[in-house]
């Protein structure tokens, strides 16, 4: 039974973009860069061994170059231990993959396998220690065998290590997903939400934004203290992400939250929490406009510094289909860009 924060991830790697993007963004390898998505087609792995043990949880692509395929396997250990034997079961499963190929009768017209790209996506917390060639789990074999023995090797991505600043410059949508997992919450709210809630205005489909929303949601379900279900039915939901992090709660000293007694803590969260809500919103808000209409005049700035919370909400709803600063606010005391303030 996959780990809720693998079917998040299934999720996002249901769609040819993300699997592109996380070959190109976070591999050494070059050969996906201008391959259009066109060419991707998902590959049900149910594959069945002799002993009718399926291969359901795994990812699998066939990407067409020219008039060949090649594959992609996407194996995901979400949250769990390191495998010392990663290698012995990436070479199992393409095993049953060039198995189930051969059984379907699906080769090339020269009857040859195809090659694959095997990935292990990595997000546990322990360093990977695990060797990632078969050859480093098997004793030295004597000099007249060692050509004889099995051979097999994968791509590593080890999310939780990835760079900070190769993170903030890369421009996908997987590399802002994995920004809001592993950024510190005064990040995920001055950064990551602004950037997400901008994406989410212009989702390019249906279907990616539910996955998404999936994988904020299983996101979600591992953090104590979790609320409701995440939708962008609303701009509003994105702005309010950030503060269901509850783990990041110690983070949020500078806006309330104290540490001490129980009465204390109590008392401080409370307080920390509506003044870290307003102030987030702020920042949401301030984000929006300028992403929608650029540099904001100073007496728009003043005016969101001053609102309150419940008008903070009202002009993030606004913000959505408002074709003006003024019509954001709902009245023509805002001047536009070209009026001083």
């Amino acid at each position: 039974m996959p780990a809720p924060h693998d079917l998040g991830y299934r999720s996002l790697f249901a769609h040819p973009e993300l699997v592109r993007e996380l070959i190109t963004g976070f591999t050494s390898t070059k050969l996906f860069d201008e391959i259009p998505l066109s060419a991707f087609e998902r590959v049900n792995p149910a594959y069945v061994s002799e002993r009718l043990s399926a291969r359901e949880d795994d990812i699998v692509w066939r990407v067409r170059l020219g008039d060949e395929f090649l594959y992609v396997y996407i194996l995901l250990e979400c949250q769990s231990g390191v495998d010392r034997w990663m290698a012995l079961r990436m070479q199992t499963y393409i095993g049953l993959l060039y198995q189930d190929l051969v059984k379907r009768h699906a080769l090339s017209p020269g009857l040859l396998l195809p090659p694959v790209l095997p990935l292990v996506f990595y997000n546990g917390l322990p360093h990977w220690s695990a060797s990632m060639d078969l050859a480093g789990l098997l004793m030295q074999a004597p000099a007249e065998l060692a050509a004889l023995q099995p051979a097999q090797r994968y791509v590593l991505i080890d999310q939780q290590r990835l760079e900070a600043t190769a993170l903030e410059t890369n421009a996908t949508l997987l590399a802002l997903l994995f920004r809001l997992e592993l950024s510190s919450a005064p990040d995920v709210l001055r950064k990551v939400a602004p950037a997400l809630t901008a994406w989410f205005h212009e989702a390019p489909q249906d279907s990616l934004r539910r996955s998404v929303e999936v994988w904020v949601n299983h996101l979600l379900a591992r953090r104590p203290g979790k609320s409701g279900p995440f939708t962008c039915n609303s701009v509003k939901e994105v702005a309010d992400m950030g503060r269901k992090f509850e783990t990041w709660a110690e983070e949020f000293e500078e806006i309330g939250f104290q540490k001490g007694s129980a009465e204390g803590m109590a008392k401080g969260k409370a307080e920390g929490k509506a003044e870290g809500q307003i102030a987030a919103l702020r920042e949401v808000v301030g984000s929006l406009l300028r992403i929608k209409f650029g540099v904001l005049p100073e007496l728009t700035m003043q005016r969101i510094d001053q609102a309150s919370e419940t008008e903070l909400h009202q002009w993030i709803e606004h913000s959505v289909n408002a074709p003006s600063l003024p019509a954001i606010f709902g009245d023509d005391t805002v001047p536009t860009q070209g009026q001083s303030g």
